[in-house]
């Protein structure tokens, strides 16, 4: 089954001009045809890869979200801002944090009322 139509088309991977036997084709050839499939496939594999990075740092974010008392990098991350500023909002008596021997606990109503 043969046709005898001929459509003038672009090629959707390079561009070019060619001329089609039907009126659904996408490619001038069959190289282009190939690096397109291979360029959609990796696109996915990307999208996907982004998205369950995304959803491990959500995870995590809830997680810190959850708790009542935060550790100093727990609440850098929350916060999104450097050990070093929250060191100076300490000092600055702006956040109030509390000293479990060693450790440097912050509450999380503390950090409410800081925003507040």
């Amino acid at each position: 089954m043969s046709t005898n139509i001929r459509v003038n088309r672009i090629c959707e991977y390079c561009g070019n001009s060619f001329e089609a036997r039907t009126t659904v084709t996408r490619y001038c050839s069959h190289l282009c045809n190939s690096r397109a499939y291979k360029e959609r496939v990796k696109n996915l594999k990307i999208d996907m890869s982004d998205q369950q990075t995304s959803e491990v740092i959500e995870k995590a974010i809830n997680e810190l979200k959850a708790k009542d008392f935060l550790s100093l990098a727990e609440t850098c991350t929350i916060l999104g801002i450097s050990r070093m500023t929250l060191h100076r909002q300490i000092k600055g008596g702006k956040i109030k944090a509390n000293r479990m021997g060693k450790r440097v606990i912050i509450s999380r109503k503390h950090l409410e009322e800081f925003f507040k």
